[in-house]
């Protein structure tokens, strides 16, 4: 997978997991350890990016 494409698949995740953090915090009954477990990774995937994209 080239660089480029390795950036857009994280950007994509990125966006789905800032989704499903969305859609969580708007049941009445949020699962406090799923949004911690969803925050995580998505802050994960954007140190990833971080290190990836040209400055």
């Amino acid at each position: 997978m080239s660089l480029q494409g390795r950036i857009e698949e994280l950007a994509s995740r990125h966006r789905r997991l800032d989704e499903e953090i969305s859609d969580e915090q708007k049941r009445p009954a949020a699962d406090e350890v799923r949004l911690h477990e969803l925050k995580r990774k998505k802050l994960k995937i954007k140190e990833e990016l971080v290190q990836l994209r040209p400055n």
